[in-house]
């Protein structure tokens, strides 16, 4: 059965920051400006993004309130909340531990209907674990209207009084104003907002649609080790540790609630393991890259477009400049919403044409995972 994506929507709040604002919307650590910012963000390249604040840090929207939003953009007077069947949503910050994402979304948005709703956290390929779901739905019943979306309100994990107990207990810290790298590169690399995705049975009529001719998505966790995480911390050995094995006097001074990211290891296997999962898709699938009209990577930083063509180059192969479609500079790193950000830029742009084949690649850092998604435009 085929699955096609007939409608893309988004919603980013408020208006966008520029970076020489970030700090009045994130604070300062310390009450000092960051020694690191200005470094990192020439690396990634990201000129402007979107907070769900405002300057006096209180939060203007929440993540279901944002995605809620975005659902909304898919309706008009020919479809509306109450045709959706299946919502399947995404997010790397969930505002809960429990109920899931999902169902909060499902009760912001109302209605009269009981629907099938399913919940997908961890990181950036949680967005692409929606997408899967709600297109198999679709294979096993072409008659349903499901909706995958992706949320994210990263703000949450970015602001200075995250970080303000731990810099009380540490002199060093009041005397370097600056956070461990790890804390320190994430607060200046991702945005909030959220996208979603209309899946059906058939095309849609008078517009155009992307099939959706597979998805594939995999785990490195068995060879690699974690990179990206947030509520716990890393051992001697490296291991890492849950919130849950510290006292809870512990959770503030070690800011175990933050987002940490290892850079060393982000730049040994985030770049080489995505081109070794593709060079096997390029043979499971029967195509290259000459085939991709274009190619919608979501990247975390500018940094790594070069790193990829290089990298892809030492295997025989790239994708042209002139096909790749991205739009972090101007929205941020939208972690599990990017691709959707992507694809609804696409198919609004007025570039995309009949028989165009559309490659999307997400990488996770968190313990390595990618997806690839082979879109054509019909």
């Amino acid at each position: 059965m085929e699955v096609y994506i007939n409608r893309a929507a988004g919603f980013l709040p408020n208006k966008a920051v520029g970076n020489d604002e970030m700090e009045d919307y994130l604070g300062m650590v310390d009450g000092q400006p960051s020694r690191a910012k200005a470094l990192i963000l020439y690396h990634n390249g990201i000129k402007e993004r979107y907070y769900a604040l405002n300057r006096e840090g209180d939060v203007t929207h929440t993540s279901v309130e944002m995605c809620a939003e975005a659902i909304r953009g898919l309706t008009d007077e020919e479809f509306g909340l109450e045709d959706i069947d299946v919502l399947a949503c995404g997010t790397a910050s969930p505002e809960q531990v429990m109920p899931s994402h999902g169902v909060m979304v499902h009760g912001e948005l109302g209605g009269d209907r009981h629907i099938e709703v399913v919940s997908f956290a961890g990181s950036c390929c949680a967005g692409a674990d929606a997408l899967k779901y709600a297109c198999m739905a679709v294979q096993l019943d072409p008659t349903l209207n499901a909706v995958a979306a992706a949320s994210e309100r990263m703000s949450a994990w970015m602001r200075a009084s995250y970080f303000q107990k731990e810099s009380e207990q540490l002199p060093r810290v009041r005397k370097y104003p600056m956070l461990a790298f790890e804390k320190e590169f994430l607060r200046w690399m991702l945005s909030d907002g959220a996208y979603a995705l209309l899946l059906q049975g058939k095309p849609a009529a008078g517009a155009v649609s992307l099939r959706v001719d597979w998805i594939e998505i995999t785990s490195f966790a068995n060879s690699r080790p974690t990179c990206m995480y947030a509520g716990g911390e890393k051992d001697a050995e490296g291991r890492l540790q849950g919130w849950s094995m510290y006292p809870e006097n512990e959770w503030l001074t070690r800011s175990l609630f933050a987002l940490k990211q290892d850079t060393k290891i982000l730049g040994e296997s985030i770049v080489p393991l995505g081109v070794d999962f593709l060079l096997e898709l390029f043979e499971k699938h029967h195509f290259t890259a000459s085939d991709v009209d274009w190619f919608l990577p979501h990247l975390s930083s500018m940094y790594f477009w070069d790193r990829i063509q290089t990298e892809c180059r030492s295997h025989g192969f790239c994708f042209d400049d002139s096909k790749w479609f991205v739009n972090l500079p101007h929205v941020g790193n939208l972690a599990s919403a990017s691709a959707f950000s992507l694809i609804e830029g696409l198919m609004h742009s007025g570039q995309l044409k009949r028989g165009q084949r559309v490659l999307v690649m997400v990488p996770e850092s968190a313990r390595f995972s990618y997806c690839y998604c082979m879109l054509t435009a019909v």
